[in-house]
């Protein structure tokens, strides 16, 4: 019996895990849940699994499900707040925790729960770009295990040797290949991006996912972020990650041998595999995920990124060379003008350049702890906030 704590359990991924659990009991114990502000569905949550906390970032929205949670006589103590996100990723009887919660809300949970040890099922994206140093740190410390839940990562994870060591050439790696859709624009002409809604951005060919997450895609700055997250997971530099627009999301990511091996791993677009890899391994489940018909998919096609259509890429790679807070910059930045676009403020294409004034004008700096993450993402959040009053 597994027991787990799921960061985001209203999301897409959070929903998802707890399909593989459900699909397996008697396997996993769910002790804690957590959301945003969605009650209704975390109380329905609540009723199936039972876990024996519950947990809120929106006070009012716990106190609403600390009603019903009460009226239904459930045992399931209800928390609130940034504090409490932290508390059940540290319970003591908490064995793995799914970090599933989008954005720069899930660092600090998700190193609370690196620093006490436990199995990290990570999805969030920003623990890594923000503060890539200071996590890996608290993993090796601590002797927590941690698997990477992104599909491209947990594909480069099952294609490189297994116990790999963190030394690419040492493995006979000569790169990885990092996988992206290229999202609904792909072959949208350059001239009718500016006017682009939300709506058409958030509506992914082949991923079901959150808007913030959605618009990130659309830009490719999701696929930026995720090139940062591979250079703290195995250890790669900027060189050896290389993006490859990859429409069908068959193939989810590669490595590439010295030997001119390349060995992919392949399955249909569903965020439960990787889902279910994680919560099992090393061994594997039923995830619910229909087999991959290739007879079906039939033709794979594989091109370079166009970085005039997604200049958000070329600045996530410029990012990671500066290094230091350059990141937590990029994120934060990244993170106001998406808000922005999403409230009909800014234009699609307004986010690239938002990002790029802000990492123009901030200086990047060493990090040394999490303070110095924080107070460059406050900033980049200011400076950002203020393009976007002058645009």
């Amino acid at each position: 019996m597994q027991n787990l704590v799921i960061l985001g359990a209203t999301g897409s991924i959070g929903t998802s895990t707890l399909d593989v659990v459900a699909r397996h009991p008697g396997k996993f114990n769910v002790v804690a849940l957590t959301a945003n502000c969605q009650a209704d569905l975390l109380f329905r949550q609540c009723v199936q699994f039972k876990p024996r906390y519950a947990v809120m970032l929106d006070e009012d929205a716990a106190t609403q499900l600390r009603e019903r949670v009460l009226e239904a006589g459930l045992a399931i103590e209800v928390l609130s707040g940034a504090v409490a996100l932290e508390h059940v990723s540290i319970l003591p009887e908490a064995d793995t925790v799914m970090a599933a919660i989008v954005g720069a809300a899930g660092l600090r949970p998700t190193l609370a729960a690196a620093r006490a040890g436990k199995k990290i099922l990570l999805a969030n994206k920003e623990t890594l770009v923000m503060a890539g140093n200071v996590f890996m740190d608290a993993v090796r410390v601590s002797g927590s295990v941690l698997l990477p839940i992104d599909s491209e990562h947990n594909a480069i994870f099952q294609a490189l040797p297994r116990g790999y060591n963190g030394d690419l050439a040492g493995n006979g790696v000569r790169r990885i290949l990092l996988t992206a859709s290229g999202g609904p624009f792909r072959n949208t002409p350059l001239g009718e991006l500016q006017n682009v809604t939300p709506e058409q951005a958030c509506a992914h060919p082949n991923w079901v996912m959150g808007r913030k997450i959605s618009v990130d895609s659309a830009s490719m700055m999701n696929k930026g972020l995720e090139v940062i997250e591979a250079h703290w997971l195995f250890n790669a530099g900027a060189d050896d990650i290389q993006v490859v627009v990859h429409p069908q999301s068959v193939v989810h990511s590669l490595v590439e041998y010295v030997d001119g091996s390349i060995l992919a791993q392949l399955g249909n677009p569903d965020m439960r595999t990787p889902i279910a890899y994680g919560l099992a391994y090393p061994e594997r489940i039923d995830a619910g995920v229909a087999p991959l018909d290739l007879f079906k998919v039939a033709t794979m096609n594989f091109a370079a990124p166009d970085l005039e259509r997604f200049p958000c890429l070329a600045l996530a790679y410029r990012a990671l060379r500066a290094a230091g807070t350059a990141p937590a910059i990029l994120n934060a930045a990244n993170e106001v003008a998406v808000a922005a676009f999403l409230d009909k403020q800014i234009s699609f294409l307004s986010i690239p350049r938002i990002i790029e004034a802000v990492l123009d004008t901030l200086p990047v700096n060493a990090v040394g702890s999490l303070d110095d993450v924080l107070g460059a993402d406050s900033e980049a959040r200011r400076a950002a906030k203020r393009q976007i009053r002058q645009s």
